[in-house]
């Protein structure tokens, strides 16, 4: 039986949110991640085009998985007031979606990989206003492991939830980026395996870092997930294609046939939808 919580950065498809949402279709998938809506970013819609936004998706019959923000992707040195008024008008726009999820990060510096106790104090204060807010609003706070921020590998993943981890704070699981990081996936499953809540389907290369269909990279996507199934998980699994590059795009084989994919966003989106289903199929 098809997996039925799939979803997906559906703006690497198009801008226009009526094309991703027909491509949505088109593959079966009912879920999308709003981040880019008609060239604007999620966190800049009016109220009346969330309302426009809402009418579409209630046409398509599409809903929402969790709301892509840019929360908490900005450096620590940025004053915290003016973003935290952001991240409320996110929760506002996440609620008027019915949407319990928000994507969201633990913050840059400008210190490489080495973080300073005080600046870790200041990310977990930052992160526990949020949590705090997020708790009143109904919504589940998700934390992605993207490279650079404080939360970017395993170890400091693990930190995060030991500090805040509960219902409205959880782990987004992003093979790739672990990957990016130079951190073994496995290694960061094992630490994180009760916190995760979302996965994100996205491979890499470790050699290069290249971003790669689901299964042919070094992210161990198939090993996370049969786990994760074995755990009892019955989150979403949203496709992040980010195969702009990706040398096999304009043909695939499969079952020694070579298809034809569309041509663009379209094409790389559905690749990475393909490449998804087979390891689903697997397991």
């Amino acid at each position: 039986m098809p997996y039925k919580k799939l979803s997906g950065f559906s703006d690497e498809i198009n801008q226009s949110v009526d094309v991703q949402f027909s491509v949505l279709k088109k593959l079966g998938i009912s879920y999308f991640e709003p981040r880019g809506i008609d060239g604007k970013n999620i966190s800049e819609l009016s109220d009346s085009e969330t309302a426009s936004l809402k009418e579409k998706m209630e046409r398509y019959g599409i809903r929402a998985s969790s709301v892509g923000s840019p929360i908490g992707k900005v450096n620590l040195k940025e004053p915290f007031e003016p973003h935290f008024e952001l991240f409320k008008r996110v929760a506002e726009t996440a609620n008027k979606l019915d949407c319990g999820f928000i994507r969201i990060f633990s913050f840059y510096h400008d210190g490489g990989g080495n973080w300073t106790e005080q600046e870790r104090e200041e990310v977990l204060s930052r992160l526990g206003r949020m949590i705090e807010y997020s708790r009143g609003q109904g919504i589940t706070l998700l934390h992605e492991n993207e490279k650079g921020i404080y939360g970017d590998i395993a170890c400091r993943c693990d930190d995060l939830m030991k500090e805040l981890g509960c219902e409205a704070f959880r782990a987004v699981f992003d093979p790739a980026n672990f990957v990016q990081c130079g951190q073994d996936t496995m290694e960061a499953y094992e630490l994180l395996k009760d916190h995760i809540a979302y996965m994100h389907i996205k491979d890499a290369c470790a050699k290069d870092g290249r971003v790669v269909p689901s299964g042919a990279g070094d992210g161990r996507v198939e090993e996370v997930l049969r786990r994760l199934f074995e755990k009892g998980f019955d989150g979403f699994l949203s496709i992040e294609p980010h195969l702009g590059s990706f040398d096999g795009l304009a043909a695939l084989e499969t079952d020694d046939k070579m298809l034809k994919l569309p041509e663009g966003g379209e094409g790389t989106f559905t690749l990475a939808y393909m490449a998804l289903n087979r390891i689903l199929e697997k397991i």
